[in-house]
C-alpha cells in the first residue's frame, strides 16, 4: 500500500528530528566526559596534545586542554597552561606532560583531584586553589619519584639516561663502603642522613657544579629528577624514601629505589621562559628564591 506523499514527508521529518536529537545528546555526553581542565594562556612555539584516543591536536593560545591529554612542547617552545583552579604549569622546550586526572569544583572540595605525569623535560608549577585546600590530592609522577606539594612554586626537570649510560648507582654511590669514615658530627657515609650527605657521594654533580662536564654524562649531569623550590615546600617520595624540600632548596632523585637528597646548590638547572610568562607568578616568590642556600636561581620571578 502506498502512503500519501504528505505522510511520507512527515515520517521523514520525524526521523530527521530524532537523529538530530540523538546527535545532540551524544555531543553533550562527550562534552561532559571530556571537560576542559585548563587553557593555554602563553605560547612561544608549537604545542601538541595527544588525546586519549591517540589523535593529535595542534594547540594555540586559548586552546583547551583536557583530562587524558599528553602535552608535547616542541623545540624552542615554552607553554603556560592555566587550570580551572587558577594553578599554572609552564612547560619548557622538549617536554611531555600527561594530565592523568583533573577535577575541580569550587563548591565541592571533596571531589578535588589533580594527577600529572612528567614523562620527559621540565616545567614550573604554581599551586592554585586545589593544591592549597586539598594538598594530599595533588601528585606529579616522574620516572624516579612522585612530587607532592604543600602550597608552592617549584621547578622540576627530568634528565633521561643516554643509550649505553651506566646506572647512577654504579658511579655515584658504589664507592660508599670505601668512603666509610667518620665526619665531624660522628656519622659515617653509610649512616649519615641523606639530607646532610657530602657532595663527594655524587661526583658527577660535583663536576657539574664546578662548571665542567662529568665524563660520559650528557650535559654534565647524571640522569634523574632535579627540583628547585621557589616558594613553599614540596615532597619527593619513592621506594627508597621521602624527603621534604623548602623554599630556596634544590633536590635530586636518581631512580625509584634510591632516596631523594638535598643538594647544596644549583646543579645546573635553568628555566628562562619569555618575560611575559612570569607575569602571574606571586611576587613574594622572588625574595624566597633568592634567600636559599646560596645557589643561583635561574628562573626570573616577577
Amino acid at each position: 500500500m502506498n502512503l500519501p506523499r504528505s505522510s511520507t514527508a512527515t515520517k521523514t521529518a520525524t526521523i530527521a528530528r530524532a537523529l538530530v536529537f540523538l546527535g545532540t545528546l551524544s555531543g553533550t555526553a562527550l562534552a561532559l566526559a571530556a571537560q576542559a581542565a585548563g587553557t593555554v594562556v602563553n605560547l612561544s612555539g608549537p604545542l601538541l596534545a595527544k588525546k586519549a584516543d591517540g589523535t593529535v591536536k595542534v594547540l594555540s593560545v586559548k586552546s583547551a586542554v583536557e583530562e587524558g591529554d599528553t602535552l608535547i612542547a616542541e623545540k624552542d617552545t615554552y607553554a603556560r597552561i592555566r587550570f580551572a583552579d587558577n594553578s599554572e604549569i609552564t612547560l619548557r622546550p622538549g617536554t611531555q606532560l600527561k594530565i592523568d586526572s583533573f577535577s575541580f569544583d569550587e563548591d565541592k572540595p571533596e571531589k578535588d583531584s589533580a594527577a600529572f605525569n612528567l614523562v620527559k623535560g621540565g616545567l614550573r608549577a604554581v599551586t592554585g586553589t586545589l593544591g592549597k585546600r586539598s594538598k594530599e590530592r595533588f601528585g606529579m609522577n616522574t620516572p624516579t619519584a612522585t612530587i607532592g606539594i604543600r602550597g608552592t612554586i617549584f621547578i622540576a626537570e627530568y634528565v633521561p639516561p643516554q643509550p649505553g649510560q651506566p646506572e647512577v648507582a654504579s658511579y655515584a654511590f658504589a664507592s660508599m663502603a670505601a668512603l666509610d669514615r667518620p665526619y665531624a658530627d660522628g656519622h659515617t657515609v653509610t649512616d649519615a642522613p641523606w639530607a646532610v650527605a657530602p657532595l663527594e657521594m655524587l661526583p658527577p654533580l660535583q663536576l657539574a657544579q664546578a662548571g665542567g662536564p662529568a665524563p660520559g654524562i650528557a650535559g654534565g649531569r647524571p640522569p634523574g629528577l632535579y627540583v628547585q623550590v621557589l616558594d613553599g615546600m614540596i615532597n619527593l617520595s619513592n621506594q627508597g624514601g621521602s624527603q621534604n624540600f623548602l623554599s630556596g632548596q634544590f633536590g635530586y632523585s636518581a631512580n625509584r629505589t634510591m632516596p631523594p637528597i638535598i643538594l647544596p646548590n644549583n646543579p645546573g638547572m635553568q628555566f628562562t621562559p619569555p618575560p611575559v610568562f612570569n607575569s602571574s607568578i606571586a611576587p613574594q616568590a622572588s625574595g624566597n628564591a633568592a634567600s636559599g642556600n646560596g645557589g643561583e636561581v635561574d628562573c626570573e620571578v616577577r
